[in-house]
């Protein structure tokens, strides 16, 4: 940069921490020696990440001009990573007024620089043939580039990388379906990138030089259909080779249909995978490489990059996923307290059971609930919820879990998110499935003398109107079943765990 750099490296904001690529990029940042503030609308949502303790976070919302005015201040360089992606209608013009706040702010506050991961447009498509989504990923790039600050474009294809909805979408197809017919968009071709050089481009994009503001088209070495992409993959994940059978009736939603029937990814997030499918992206340009030089072996190969995200998979360490942000559509209220509440309807169904097994073997149980470990009662149940969720359009049982034994705050797990979690006695989840009010999940263990514990279980529901409590009443009666067996489960799978005595 043309400056002299603040000592400590640069300030940089982080918008977008809870994400996929937000999460990923903060600890990058942090070692590259810069200062990180995140700006979210639900700070405690970062509180469990390894870097929290390291940076500064402000709670905010892009589109609100005074929290991105205070959360600008003394910023040097300002990373825009929010999307719309899988909302409803009008998500155009929410996106078209939080970059229009963000650009007015960082101008206003003299940042120096703002960094933008958008989508890669196809060559010669007028805008209005492109997908709404790409079409606004465009336009943001437009506004950002307008603003007077010196903003740089980063503008991607499919990004490979444990977690990512582009992988878990390719992912699920490939394993799951050794025949499969498919959208014509398997021909497409595509320039994917792995998110190991996204990162890296994105922390070199804010030490550009001053007088560079513009857009740079970013991918691998590889330019490959999504059949081309799907074989590789077999052949990387040692499966026998695939046979695809492209057919030309699958429209775009038919397409996110099927997606979100195969695999874990929702169909409103699919969708506008699926649409920006349609075209070809790929890059006509590697200009970002005279300012962030190529290290040697990147950028890195398809093959290699869905090695390194398969490995990351097999040992449970993938440290952010698609899920990680918030699901269109999905309930955000934190948990109703009595004083907000008083006078409304709130139905709750308690459960406790006597433990014979101290507190930590109980927490570990109860941590490690959901996704291949399941829900400890009636599994047909639960998987019939998570078929009829997937039905009407919501995330559904497949999202699974991010790590095998341990959650944190803001975490997916099936079709629940951790609201709350006190490590060794409190979990608290809220639904994220479609439903007519607002519900919660709360498990926690307690100490109850002599090497036992004490299992206590709370099922909230908050009714929207009168459909909402006809829901209620209609599946109360497999409460006894569903929530009773699952206290007397937990309670055994813990006694199980526990060492015999003078062991």
């Amino acid at each position: 940069m043309n400056h002299d750099e603040p000592a400590g490296g640069l300030r940089c904001l982080v918008t977008g921490a809870s994400g996929y690529i937000g999460g990923r990029l903060v600890p990058e940042l942090l070692a590259a020696g810069h200062r990180v503030r995140c700006l979210a609308r639900s700070p405690g949502k970062l509180r469990d990440h390894p870097w929290a303790g390291d940076v500064e976070v402000v709670r905010g919302d892009v589109t609100d001009a005074d929290s991105v005015a205070g959360a600008m201040r003394d910023v040097d360089v300002a990373y825009y990573l929010v999307h719309a992606l899988g909302s409803g209608e009008g998500f155009e013009e929410t996106d078209r007024r939080a970059a229009r706040v963000f650009g007015e702010q960082a101008k206003a506050a003299g940042v120096r620089r703002i960094v933008y991961l958008g989508g890669l447009a196809p060559a010669g498509v007028p805008e209005d043939q492109l997908s709404p989504h790409l079409r606004s990923r465009a336009e943001v790039g437009r506004i950002l580039l307008a603003s007077g600050v010196p903003t740089a474009v980063l503008r991607a294809a499919v990004i490979i990388g444990s977690g990512s909805a582009s992988f878990e979408m390719l992912r699920y197809l490939t394993e799951r379906l050794p025949v499969m017919i498919t959208p014509s968009w398997v021909r497409t071709r595509i320039q994917p990138i792995a998110v190991r050089d996204v990162l890296r481009l994105l922390v070199g994009g804010a030490r550009l030089p001053d007088d560079v503001s513009r857009s740079f088209d970013i991918g691998g070495p590889d330019v490959l259909t999504y059949r081309d992409m799907m074989i590789r993959y077999a052949r990387v994940a040692g499966l026998p080779r695939r046979l695809i059978v492209p057919v030309p009736v699958l429209t775009p939603r038919l397409s996110s249909l099927w997606v979100g029937l195969v695999t874990p990814v929702p169909a409103a997030i699919a969708r506008p995978l699926t649409e920006s499918l349609r075209h070809e992206v790929v890059c006509h340009e590697h200009d970002i490489a005279r300012y962030v030089p190529d290290p040697p072996g990147h950028p890195l190969a398809f093959d290699e990059a869905v090695r390194l995200a398969l490995r990351k998979v097999r040992d449970a360490a993938v440290s952010t996923r698609w899920s990680s942000a918030a699901v269109p559509g999905a309930p955000s209220e934190p948990l109703p307290t009595d004083p907000d509440w008083a006078g409304g309807s709130l139905y709750t169904d308690r459960r406790e059971a006597v433990v014979d097994a101290p507190a930590h073997e109980l927490w570990r149980v109860i941590e490690g609930v959901g996704g291949e470990n399941g829900w400890y009662s009636f599994p047909l149940a639960w998987s019939l919820r998570g078929w009829l969720d997937r039905l009407v359009g919501g995330v559904g049982l497949r999202r699974g879990r991010r790590d095998a034994a341990r959650l944190r705050a803001g975490d997916s797990l099936d079709f629940w998110r951790v609201e709350e979690i006190e490590p060794g006695r409190l979990l608290r989840l809220r639904a994220e499935m479609r439903l007519p009010g607002l519900a919660w999940l709360e498990m926690s263990a307690e100490p109850d003398g002599d090497g036992r514990s004490r299992y206590r279980q709370r099922a909230l529901f908050h009714p929207h109107g009168l459909l909402g409590h006809a829901y209620w009443w209609g599946v109360s009666p497999f409460h006894a079943v569903v929530f009773g067996g699952m206290a007397r489960n937990i309670a055994r799978a813990a006694a199980r765990r526990a060492p015999a005595p003078g062991r």
